[in-house]
């Protein structure tokens, strides 16, 4: 073969081995470009966000609650206490030679005495009358009807809370029979203070209306029991 034959086709041979070369180059180098890098966004965040807490605040109780008005009532039958006294009616004078009244005296209740009244026998005749039993006819130590209430002598002390007036315990009270002597036009007046007759739990003095009585005997200082008079006469009070 002549020798330029050779020389062209060792030079094809080698161009087509260029060729390939460069064809292997290019498959093997496309990860070496720069390529963009693709940009994954995450969605917007559509999270439900945890509601405001709107509870509605319970109202304040604006209900009026009334006054404690509870009143002390252990017994459930005391009555309410009183202070104060009057005649609410007197009897008329019985058919005897001595004539009783009865006026009140202190009305008021207070922390230095009870109610008191004032009892007065007059003698309308001519001649000593003597009568009795003298405690009675004053109404000393006598009690109401009812037996809620006595009178006693006043200036005396006696076991009863100041204010209050009715007494803690009860009274001894000498049993013996009295006389008094009045002579012709004479009076004679005596004070008797209220109490409330010793009762548990029964507060002071009761609001009311109360009846006294009592039994004046009359009879000469010379007579015999023949000659003596027995006759009731009494009063009532209001406590309020």
């Amino acid at each position: 073969m002549p020798q330029t034959r050779r020389k062209l086709l060792h030079t094809a041979g080698l161009l087509s081995l260029g060729l390939a070369a460069g064809c292997l180059g290019d498959a093997g180098g496309g990860g070496s470009g720069d390529e963009p890098t693709e940009t994954t966004t995450s969605p917007d965040d559509t999270s439900t966000e945890t509601p405001t807490d709107t509870t509605t605040e319970a109202p304040d109780d604006t209900t009026d609650m009334p006054d404690d008005t509870t009143t002390d009532d252990s017994s459930g039958t005391d009555s309410p206490d009183a202070s104060t006294i009057s005649l609410a009616s007197v009897d008329s004078a019985p058919d005897i030679p001595l004539e009783p009244a009865v006026e009140v005296t202190k009305a008021e209740a207070t922390q230095d005495h009870p109610p008191q009244v004032e009892v007065t026998l007059s003698n309308t005749s001519g001649s000593v009358v003597e009568a009795g039993e003298g405690r009675d006819i004053f109404f000393q130590h006598v009690s109401d009807e009812t037996n809620e209430l006595t009178f006693l002598p006043a200036g005396k002390e006696y076991p009863a809370d100041p204010g209050c007036w009715r007494l803690t315990e009860s009274l001894f009270v000498t049993q013996e029979y009295r006389m008094e002597q009045f002579d012709p036009d004479e009076s004679r007046s005596k004070t008797v203070d209220l109490y409330g007759m010793p009762k548990k739990d029964g507060g002071c003095l009761p609001v009311g209306e109360y009846r006294f009585e009592t039994t004046i005997s009359i009879g000469e200082m010379d007579g015999s029991e023949g000659d003596k008079t027995d006759v009731q006469w009494g009063f009532s009070v209001t406590l309020e």
